[in-house]
């Protein structure tokens, strides 16, 4: 049986970060924005297995999320690379060795934050149908 309540506070938390991510890109803060659409989509599919009834998900990817939910339904299949995209945001916008050298902000741009939100939202928006059955 689904957990609905538990869901619906992940995607709380998924709309939140989604909102922290455009604030970030509007501020230049284009690291950050990355970063928060990676939690936004990760928290908006954990929401989704909550409600199918997981009880515990340890998994920070995207990736991995969406694999999981496309076995309950198959629409998640379309976001794949999206989810691969959003992926690399986790680690790398955050931690300077993960990059040959420099901060990692300074390999972020406008265009990558605006790709990530944009795929955070398409994930958001997707799951939030399977709340509103």
């Amino acid at each position: 049986m689904g957990n609905l309540e538990e869901g619906l506070r992940w995607i709380d938390q998924a709309e939140a970060d989604l909102k922290t991510s455009r604030n970030c890109l509007e501020d230049g803060n284009y690291y950050a924005s990355a970063f928060f659409a990676h939690q936004s989509a990760e928290k908006s599919l954990k929401g989704f297995l909550y409600l199918k009834g997981y009880r515990a998900i340890i998994t920070h990817s995207v990736l991995d999320l969406l694999i999981e939910s496309s076995k309950f339904e198959k629409v998640f299949e379309r976001f794949m690379d999206y989810g691969k995209e959003l992926d690399k945001h986790y680690i790398g916008s955050r931690y300077p060795n993960f990059y040959p050298s420099g901060a990692p902000y300074r390999y972020y741009t406008r265009e990558v934050a605006e790709k990530c939100l944009s795929y955070a939202e398409s994930i958001l928006n997707e799951v939030k149908k399977f709340f509103l059955r």
